[in-house]
């Protein structure tokens, strides 16, 4: 199978299962709870290797990750509806595709409240006080509240690579030290 396909074929899992979470959320009236709870789990993945690992290789059998799932759920006392629906996602064998629906939930969540997201990678996770003062930088230049999803990849070096629809903010130091590369590259 192609790699188009197969990455096609999780966005659809991932967005079938998003949207009957915010179904959920939505009649519960649990929609901020849901995204907090959401929110901690994409830090939890984000911060830890082996989460990373149990939640994207096969080998982990569907038991072993609705076990793992389960502790994780009660030792960081996940809600019931996103520790009911992280083990199911579990059982079901569909763990890989977790960062997927969280994205996906984001997404609904945002268009819900009428805001708009911006995707942000950062070489590290951004304080609450930096991703409010991003928010409002952005809810300043697009005129609209902004949802915030934030991936941390610290390859970047530093700075920050900003997405919002079709524009792209690129201040990276990776960026920057090529575009410098190839600056000197052309001198020389």
């Amino acid at each position: 199978m192609p790699v188009a396909d197969t990455s096609q074929l999780i966005s659809g899992v991932a967005e079938r299962y998003a949207s009957s979470l915010f179904e959920l959320a939505l009649e519960a009236g649990s929609m901020e709870a849901v995204g907090a709870d959401l929110t901690r789990i994409q830090a939890l993945i984000d911060g830890s290797a082996d989460l990373k690992r149990l939640i994207v290789s096969p080998v982990f059998s569907a038991d072993d990750q609705y076990k793992a799932i389960s502790a994780l759920v009660e030792k960081f006392g996940v809600s019931g509806l996103v520790g009911n629906f992280l083990k199911v996602v579990a059982r079901n064998r569909r763990l890989f595709v977790l960062p997927g629906i969280i994205r996906a939930f984001r997404l609904l969540a945002a268009r819900h409240k009428g805001e708009i997201t911006a995707d942000v990678t950062s070489a590290h996770a951004l304080t609450p006080a930096q991703e409010t003062e991003l928010k409002a930088a952005l809810k300043g230049v697009t005129g609209k509240d902004v949802a915030v999803n934030v991936t941390v990849d610290p390859s970047i070096l530093g700075g920050l690579i900003v997405k919002v629809g079709s524009r792209q903010i690129d201040t990276s130091l990776r960026t920057k030290l090529s575009t410098l590369k190839l600056a000197l590259k052309e001198v020389g």
